[in-house]
């Protein structure tokens, strides 16, 4: 007796499927997957342009990377809830590292200012009569009620010479702001010029 086996017979030759063809299915999926979620939106801030002027001086100055916690040591727009709860801003971020930025744009306001000799990183190689410590303590947008961009900045001028702190001072500003990317960042980069400024100025007078 005899037994067809249809199910093991040959397919034809126009259905015979191609080796490439579950890799290319399975990139297929993959991307298509990928394209439902859009890139978040990615906004910068800015170093304000007008500073009170003054004198310019001879002093250097080095600026050290801000420090932070680690809420905010990140590339996310922090959100704090009226009962302190943290989250971050969906589909938003900033181009950088906070701290990064913040001592970006920190030393270009020094530059605009022209206050002061010269001022740079650490990395810079040059000979600081002074060094800028900053610690980020507020950065955020306080969605308690109406939203307000908070930005609040600890700043220690440290004498290269004796290693002793020459001054501190805490420099906060806040501001009416909306919940969307582009109003929060918006708000949080108003704030930061301001208080960007007052660092400035309170700073260049003392080295």
């Amino acid at each position: 007796m005899r037994f067809r086996l249809g199910f093991l017979r040959r397919p034809a030759a126009g259905f015979r499927p191609s080796r490439l063809a579950w890799p290319l299915l399975a990139a297929g999926l993959l991307a298509g997957c990928g394209s439902l979620s859009a890139p978040p939106q990615t906004f910068d801030l800015r170093a304000p342009d007008m500073v009170k002027p003054a004198r310019p001086g001879r002093a250097q100055l080095v600026i050290a990377e801000p420090t932070a916690l680690q809420a905010l040591d990140s590339d996310r727009i922090l959100v704090r809830s009226g009962d302190g709860q943290v989250s971050y801003l969906p589909a938003a971020q900033w181009s950088d590292r906070l701290p990064n930025l913040v001592q970006a744009r920190l030393i270009q306001t020094f530059e605009n200012a022209d206050r002061i000799g010269s001022v740079g990183r650490p990395s810079d190689k040059l000979t600081p009569d002074a060094t800028l410590v900053a610690d980020i303590r507020d950065f955020e947008i306080q969605a308690g009620g109406a939203a307000t961009a908070v930005v609040a900045i600890s700043a220690k001028i440290v004498s290269e010479s004796t290693g002793r702190i020459v001054a501190a001072q805490v420099f906060s500003a806040s501001v009416p702001a909306g919940v969307t990317g582009p109003q929060a960042s918006a708000a949080l980069d108003q704030a930061m010029q301001t208080v960007l400024r007052e660092i400035v100025t309170w700073a260049s007078s003392r080295i």
